[in-house]
């Protein structure tokens, strides 16, 4: 019998990342087969436009959310291309496009990057725009009684724990948060404890993934199968577990940015038999 822990208190879900070329049917016949109960939406059919692809295909958000409703899958986030630090007027109009897709279907999250570069000190213009970006977000928020919120990745500037500390100080609370566990191991080369220390109140979701230190096309690093690289998943799921987190976890299989990893279906048969879900 295996001694692996079970991790059946998170809300377990996947990027559309690892199956890009896939429907949004057969994005749902995969969670359904491995039992999970909501999708990450970021790609379908090889698109990344999802509002104009579901326009197309379902016409209103109504029928989107009847459409998941009887699928029985939820959309645990919408990601968008948005980022907080340099981002346009018409990436904001893109942005938007989301928000009927994601309030009709009870989705909580609309994920945006944070943009700018990994440094400790977020400062000057950066932490002007950071700024900016959220009171436009906040406001309209408020102003339209979206339940949807805009949920920030840790990719880039927000990646060290004291960009983030800084971050929440200039605004005056934590905005929530996806906590890409890769990216601040790797490129804040923080320890996961650290980070979640930092993070953890803030966080709504979060990522994981695995590789190896050896260069690929886009990475000073290569990803890898889940639970075979250097990453510490387990100490990840640990620290989840001893913080009572009931969140979304989620398996950011990037395959349509790397094309050499194994199809998805691979990861989740080592989900299972790492016994997380």
């Amino acid at each position: 019998m295996s001694t692996t822990p079970h991790y059946s208190q998170f809300k377990w879900t996947f990027s559309t990342l690892g199956c890009h070329d896939l429907s949004l049917e057969q994005c749902c016949t995969l969670a359904k087969k491995y039992g999970l109960g909501f999708i990450e939406a970021r790609a379908l059919e090889g698109r990344i436009d999802l509002p104009k692809l579901f326009e197309e295909q379902f016409g209103t958000p109504a029928a989107l959310n009847d459409y998941l409703t009887k699928q029985g899958i939820g959309v645990s986030c919408f990601d968008t291309s948005l980022k907080l630090v340099g981002n346009t007027p018409e990436d904001r109009e893109a942005f938007l496009e989301f928000i009927p897709w994601a309030e009709a279907t009870g989705t909580a999250l609309l994920r945006i990057f944070d943009g700018g570069t990994p440094t400790t000190e977020l400062e000057g213009e950066v932490l002007e725009q950071a700024k900016d970006t959220l009171a436009w977000w906040n406001d309209l928020k408020s102003s339209n009684g979206w339940k949807v919120d805009m949920a920030i990745e840790t990719h880039d500037c927000l990646t060290p724990s004291p960009a983030f500390a800084t971050l929440v100080e200039a605004v005056g609370k934590a905005p929530t948060m996806i906590w890409d566990t890769h990216h601040t191991w790797k490129k804040a080369n923080e320890s996961i404890s650290s980070s979640w220390e930092a993070l953890g109140s803030a966080t709504a979701s979060v990522h994981i993934k695995d590789s190896i230190t050896k260069p690929s096309a886009r990475h000073p690093f290569t990803y890898v199968q889940l639970g075979t690289g250097e990453f510490p998943l387990n100490e990840t799921l640990e620290t989840l577990v001893t913080a009572n987190y009931q969140g979304f976890v989620c398996i950011e299989w990037e395959r349509m940015w790397h094309p050499y990893l194994t199809p998805l279906d691979t990861a989740f048969d080592k989900a299972k038999e790492l016994n997380w879900f």
